[in-house]
């Protein structure tokens, strides 16, 4: 799946499905609505998750915000977040702070507000340097996923999911087993944050997955990949073809 999965926490249940309904639109995955604390921990840690929507209020008490902070305080178990809240207490807005949001958005909210909002807190985890933007597609190249703005939604795609990009000018192609993306970067650029221990350059147009190779063709300078792709290698790299050591 390369759907953005979203937990969404809120006890109201109006609320809870409009953003459900929102989000399922604008082709993300929810993977689950958690009204309580315990709900909410439950799905956290039993699902795979990209994102938080939480509302800070969980009946009359903070337990969205306890959520926050119990999950600041795990190791290796922070996720991007967002809040949402009608409250005007100045002193929960203060103590929110604390827990490192993303963003926070203020009910009533509509669908632009939302969308624009997912996007920014993704790229705010990620960091703002690792992000690319062409026209109406934005791309943020975090450690292990690439997440690709393609019509409303963010698409999640794992680096290991790469079969091969093709480099045309600033343009890069990726081709995955079940998509092709097109962004706006070069191929310097994305040279310097893509792992070379499997990601690596074999032609002045192509950066293969080591882990998709199927075949080497000496011959004709052929690689051969997952689904059949076929892809040239030059002699500048050849060196690197003979290091090769995952191949199937």
């Amino acid at each position: 799946m390369n759907k953005l999965a979203i937990l969404i926490i809120e006890d109201q249940p109006d609320i809870a499905q409009s953003l459900h309904d929102c989000l399922t639109d604008n082709d993300y995955h929810v993977v689950g609505i958690a009204t309580t604390y315990k709900e909410a921990v439950s799905l956290f840690f039993s699902q795979t998750i990209d994102l938080v929507l939480i509302d800070i209020f969980l009946g009359n008490n903070p337990e969205g915000l306890a959520f926050a902070e119990t999950i600041a305080t795990i190791p290796n178990a922070e996720k991007p977040f967002v809040f949402l809240t009608s409250s005007k207490d100045r002193s929960i807005f203060e103590r929110a702070k604390l827990s490192k949001p993303f963003r926070f958005l203020l009910k009533p909210f509509n669908e632009l507000e939302l969308l624009y909002t997912l996007e920014m807190a993704i790229e705010k985890f990620y960091y703002q340097n690792n992000v690319f933007a062409g026209g109406l597609e934005n791309t943020v190249i975090g450690s292990n996923h690439l997440f690709i703005k393609k019509h409303k939604s963010l698409k999640k795609v794992a680096l290991t999911a790469i079969i091969y990009i093709e480099v045309e000018n600033r343009y890069c192609t990726l081709v995955t087993e079940t998509d092709t993306f097109v962004i706006q970067i070069s191929l310097q650029k994305i040279n310097e944050y893509l792992p070379e221990n499997f990601l690596q350059q074999v032609h002045r147009k192509f950066i293969v997955n080591t882990q998709k190779i199927t075949q080497i063709i000496p011959s004709t300078h052929t690689l051969v990949l997952a689904n059949e792709h076929r892809i040239a290698f030059s002699d500048s790299y050849k060196h690197l073809i003979n290091n090769f050591t995952i191949l199937k």
